[in-house]
This record gives C-alpha cells, structure tokens and sequence, in this order.
C-alpha cells in the first residue's frame, strides 16, 4: 500500500490479468509478427535503490504515485494511446523543452491569463519525460504545477494534433483513465468478460432503479464512471439525465446504442430531431439525419419523418396510457398559454410514465413538442428527474414555482419581451374562445391561426416583423400570439409592434373585436427615453361599439367618451414618479377588467399566431400619408 492507501500492485495485475489484444494487435498476432510476450504490459519493479538513484540524478524526489508505481512496476507498455511505452526508472529525465514550446505560450499570456494558463506556459522547461516510445506524443510531469499531498500534474502533449496539452492532476489520475479506455476500447469484444467489467454493469442495473426512483445524481455518478468503461447501456442513461438536466441545447447530446432499438425511436429521436431543426447552419438539411448509430432502414425512415414534423411545427409527443392522457390535457393547457397549469398535470402524472423500453429513463419526448417542450424547462426538467415513476417509490421532490407572474405590471420590468423597439399592444376579447379572433379582427377572410415555426436556439420574441407583399404603405398589420387569460378572455399579443404607437390613421381595433357581445380591451405601449411609456393608449369597446379610450403622449391626454376614474391616467399617475408610469397603468388596467398575459408562453413562442387587420384606416380624399426608410450603407 502507498500513494494514500492506493495498492499499485493489485491494480496494475489487475489490469495485466484483465489484458486482451485489441483487433490491431490479434491481426499482428495472428501475422506471426508479434508474439504474446511482446505485448506484455508490466515490467519487474524497481527496487527501493533504483528509485533512489533516479531521484538523485535528477536532483529532486518524485511524486508519491510515480514513485509507487515503479516500485510496482518498472515502467508500462500503454498499447492503446499515442504513448506507447512508459520508461523505468533509468530511463526518464528532463524534458527540456527541445522544441521552443515556452516562448509561444508565453507569447499568448495576457492579463487575462489564467493561473492554470501560466503554469501550462512554464511546464515546457522543467517538466519531467516519461515515455520512452510513442507516436510523436510526450508524457510530462511537471513539478511547478502541484497539489497539497505533493503530487505533480501529468500532461500529454500530442504532437501531431495541434491541440493543447491534456492536463491530469496526477500520474495516478492518467494511470486511472488509461486503464478505463483500455476497458472502453475493449468493451464490445464478446470475450472481454472479467471482474470489472461484472462490477460496471451491476453499477448500469443500479443506477436503473436510481433514477427511475428520482434518485437521478447518484444514478448520474454511477453511469458517469460506467460510460468511461465502455460499459453498454451507460452511455444512453447518461444522455437522458444530461438532456433534461441541462436542457436539449447543451453539448453534444447523445443517446448512443439505444437509438437503434425501434422502442425508444419516438422517446429519443425527437429529441435529436429538435436539436438538429434548431441549427441555422444551411448545410445541415442538405444530408441524410444522422442518428450516431447505426440503424436499419426502419428507424432511419422513422427519424427522417420526425425531422420533418419537428423542423415544420407539427410533431406532437402521444405516448400510451394514462400519462398519454395527462399529456393530450396539458397539451391543452399550455397551446393557449397556461404553461403553469400544463406542467402541473404533467407532474401529477410523472409517476404513472412506464419505459416502453428497459434503457429508458423518463419522458424525453416532452422537450420536442412544440408546445410542451418549453414548458419543461431545466429547472422542470431536474424536478421531473427526481420524482419516482415506473411504479417506484420515493421522496417527492420540492416543486419548482410557477414562472408566470399575475396579471400584467411585469410587462414594465423587463425588456426581454420587446427589446430593442420597445413596443407592444394587446387586443383582449371578453366571452370567446381564441379560435373566434381570425373572424373577429383577422386580416384573411376565413383564415385560421397559424402554428409559430420552429425557433432557433437564442430567439427572442422580438423579430421585427417584415412588410408582406400587396400590403399597402398606409397599413399596420398586427401579427399576434393568441391566447386565453386565467379569466377566460381570448387575447392577441404583439411585441414587435414595427410603429411609432397609435398616429393619425389609426383605429382601435377594439369595436370589430366586441361584435361577439362582450367587452373588448386593446392596449398599446411605446416606450421612449430611459424605457418610459412615450405612448400608452387604451380603448375600450363592446357589442360592436367603442366605450371610451384615450391615448397618453408624455403628459398629453387625448379622451373620448368616459373614462372611468380607475382608469383615468391623471388620477392613477396623481403623484406617480416617471419610472412607475408604466406599472401604475398597467396596473390599472389590470385591475378593471382581471386581464392577465402569460409570459412564458410568449417568451417561448408557444402560441398560434394570427395576422390581424390594419390598425390603421386608409387615407381619406385629401389627406397625405408619407412613408420614409432609412438605409444605412456600411463604410
């Protein structure tokens, strides 16, 4: 025992023990060239003198694991990295930096620099050579870069491959890994059985029920240490734990050999369908969707088709049984904007999803669905990891808040939802469900709501909305998010608004909205300097016909018919300072009529959209409209 209890001759007799030849070297064996005695990977230890001898030529003691190590074993054949051999004692020295590495990696050190940066720069010069065979590649510890129990950073350098060193906190921690890739590079081969890799499948089964049982980071660990094996089955868990802990867009998301059974297709590959479908790269719908695996031609076809329902908006997630059932309810929900509402069904459901296969780990099929997919968002998405389903049992974990804030002031506290033009209205309906406002406001006779496309990673639901052809100058088109409030009222929001707010042509389009029979509200805010309402405009209209409404430009007022005096904005701003402006309003308004606007679902672009009639009037005999652009020509 050395190294802080670490047996270095159990280890190394067992990775000896545990040694077959890779497909390379059984064709050299099988050629005659090489014989099973040349592949030998331990080499007699060092005695106690050797070691010394070592230390006294090079003038310093070594590391405590390197130094166990050769009195374990006098050097190492590491047949399966670009370092092929490990040198004994007599063998090693200074590295000397022969190549003039120090000078260019000073040469990029700034005051940015990291410490870990500066002691790369310096490692060239004192660092200690280990290898003595290789393929253009160095072992090196460096005795500047050290840890409180007196270990030194091993790095690997390669050469050929014009990448930096990889850095491993000590010769041990590289002896470790190596080992677990000579495991990994093994690991399909049907004779490559033994006490380890037993353990690491026992380890896979276990993190199963670990995760299943919501227990998901203990199971992360033991599916971590496993997939570093090679060991099957821990590199698809993994993936599974890492998409709904992080989200879909973090990197390099992979599902490994359980893409190839048919059972897991509709759980795993809309989730790499998603993935794909949100990179703007060009070339990308050019090629055949690869799934990393190989695949038979069913599950290739199936995958392309789920490709082209996500990239068009038209997938959705069905899966069987009750928690298919609670998935159609919150699908429900969440298309109007109740994601709150959505993601609670889902949660009360969780423990009735049941793995159609055993690889299989939780609903990822959610996170595809148009609309449901950002509803689990990855703080939801830890809180599904935890809850027990399957049938297992388990603490409940505490359950995420709501994200969406009551009513409307939350409007004035982020720009996010319009920024950087600073601009939104809002039609509410009082009394009809959000299907009806094509025929009440739509621009398109019998036309009905439009799906949003697929968004790119990073969308913001503030892209300017372009001017589409046959729309005349004069005219103002809203492209709205439709929805339902908490209490009912059907709503269109835009939060692009491309004007400057409510002009000389413009008519509330809150009187055509109320030919249903209840009230209508339309609001519009644009904001000028600082983020201050330069514009706040409300109208009010019902069966058809305008109630009141009046159009606040900084401390003008323009009214007409009566405005009830919660809403009258010289009373409610009575003493109000600029930066409340916009919340006691909204506020206001929010208080009169119980009108709300669910943030996430904008935010995500969850809802259907619709294309309204112009908000302004033609031009009458007489009057003059300009339209001016401003081009701005690059220097």
């Amino acid at each position: 025992m050395d190294d802080n209890g670490f047996d270095w001759g159990t280890f190394l007799r067992r990775w000896q023990d545990e040694w077959v030849p890779s497909e390379d070297e059984a064709m050299e064996l099988a050629e005659g060239d090489t014989t099973l005695a040349d592949l030998a990977l331990a080499a007699p230890p060092a005695s106690e003198g050797e070691v010394a001898d070592a230390e006294r030529r090079l003038g310093t003691r070594l590391p405590p694991s390197y130094r166990g190590f050769l009195l374990a074993s006098n050097g190492w054949a590491l047949r399966d990295d670009s370092i092929y051999q490990l040198g004994a004692a007599h063998e090693i020295g200074w590295f000397g930096d022969p190549f003039s590495m120090t000078p260019m990696y000073r040469e990029s050190l700034d005051e940015r620099a990291t410490e870990q940066q500066v002691l790369l720069a310096g490692m060239w010069e004192r660092a200690l050579q280990l290898e003595t065979d290789s393929d253009m590649s160095y072992a090196l510890l460096d005795p500047g870069d050290t840890d409180e129990d007196g270990e030194w950073a091993l790095y690997v350098y390669k050469g050929w491959s014009g990448e930096y060193p990889a850095r491993y906190p000590s010769f041990r921690a590289y002896m470790q890994r190596r080992y677990e890739s000579f495991h990994a590079e093994r690991a399909q081969l049907p004779e490559f059985v033994n006490d380890t890799t037993r353990a690491r499948d026992a380890d896979v089964a276990r993190a199963r029920e670990e995760a299943l049982s919501g227990r998901w980071e203990a199971a992360r660990e033991l599916l971590a240490v496993a997939r570093r094996y090679g060991r099957p089955g821990a590199w698809g868990m993994l993936g599974q734990l890492d998409v709904l802990a992080q989200g879909v867009g973090h990197a390099g998301a992979t599902f490994g050999g359980l893409v190839a059974d048919p059972r897991c297709t509709d759980e795993l590959v809309p989730v790499l369908a998603l993935a794909r479908a949100r990179d703007s790269r060009p070339h990308l719908g050019a090629h055949r969707f690869p799934l990393g695996v190989e695949t038979d031609d069913g599950i290739q076809a199936a995958a392309d088709a789920i490709l082209a329902r996500v990239r068009d908006g038209s997938y959705r997630y069905a899966p069987d049984g009750d928690f298919g059932r609670a998935v159609a309810e919150a699908r429900e929900a969440a298309r109007w904007g109740d994601t709150d509402g959505a993601w609670r069904v889902i949660r009360a459901a969780l423990p009735s999803w049941s793995p159609p296969a055993p690889g299989l780990l939780a609903p990822l099929g959610l996170l595809a669905d148009p609309v449901l997919g950002p509803v689990v968002t990855r703080e939801r998405g830890r809180e599904l990891l935890a809850t027990p389903r399957a049938g297992r049992t388990g603490t409940a974990p505490e359950r995420v808040p709501d994200l969406d804030p009551p009513g409307l002031s939350w409007l004035a506290e982020s720009q996010r939802w319009n920024a950087p033009f600073g601009s939104y209205r809002c039609l509410w309906v009082e009394g009809v469900e959000p299907e009806a406002l094509p025929g009440l406001v739509g621009q398109d006779e019998g036309a009905g709501l439009t799906a949003p496309p697929v968004r790119p990673a990073g969308w913001f639901p503030h892209d300017v909305k372009q001017r589409r052809d046959g729309e005349e100058l004069w005219e103002d088109r809203a492209v709205v998010a439709v929805g339902r409030t908490g209490s009912g009222w059907a709503f269109g929001f835009d939060p692009a608004a491309r004007t400057r707010g409510p002009g000389r042509l413009f008519v509330s389009p809150a009187a055509e909205a109320s030919r249903g029979g209840g009230r209508a509200v339309v609001l519009w805010v644009c904001r000028g300097r600082d983020d201050m309402p330069r514009v706040f405009h409300l109208s009010v209209a019902e069966r058809g016909e305008e109630l009141y409404a009046y159009t606040l430009r900084g401390t003008d007022v323009e009214r007409s018919g009566d405005v009830p005096a919660a809403l009258d904005p010289e009373r409610v701003l009575s003493g109000v300072g600029d930066a409340d402006r916009e919340r006691r309003l909204l506020a206001a308004v929010e208080g009169e009529f119980g009108l709300s606007l669910p943030r996430h679902a904008l935010a995500e672009g969850i809802l259907p959209e619709l294309t309204t009639r112009s908000w302004n009037r033609a031009p009458r005999e007489g009057e003059v409209f300009a339209y001016a652009t401003v081009t701005v020509s690059p220097r």
